[in-house]
């Protein structure tokens, strides 16, 4: 017979396990033998016999609710883009989004213009 104490297993795994062992005796093993790999069986799938919560379930609803909402807003401030007043930060970046940003504030004559008219244009906008 297995050794352990099967009280820490969840009702929903001490069934899986009698499930398992019923099926290895209809196949004709042993009683002793089929209950160890119904036990094995179950160990490996659920990991063990420790009734656990679901993933962070040691963090308090709280905590969770103050870290989404962190979460938000660094997304929200981080879809807003840098600020781009500046000609030191446009001369950073490449043409290709020059171009962009240009293309979205709709400078006429952008697709002619060179990265440092680009970075003027910009700046004036």
């Amino acid at each position: 017979m297995p050794r352990g104490d099967k009280d820490k297993y969840t009702d929903k795994q001490k069934r899986k396990a009698e499930h398992i062992e019923d099926s290895y005796e209809h196949k004709g093993v042993p009683k002793e033998e089929a209950e160890a790999r119904a036990w094995a069986t179950v160990n490996k799938q659920s990991g063990g016999g420790e009734k656990r919560g679901g993933s962070g379930s040691k963090t308090s609803s709280g905590e969770k609710k103050t870290a989404r909402s962190d979460s938000a807003k660094r997304a929200a401030s981080s879809r807003q883009g840098h600020s781009r007043s500046s000609p030191g930060s446009l001369e950073t970046q490449s043409k290709q989004s020059l171009m962009k940003e240009a293309r979205s504030k709709d400078i006429k004559g952008r697709s002619k213009m060179t990265k440092a008219q680009l970075v003027e244009a910009l700046a004036r906008a």
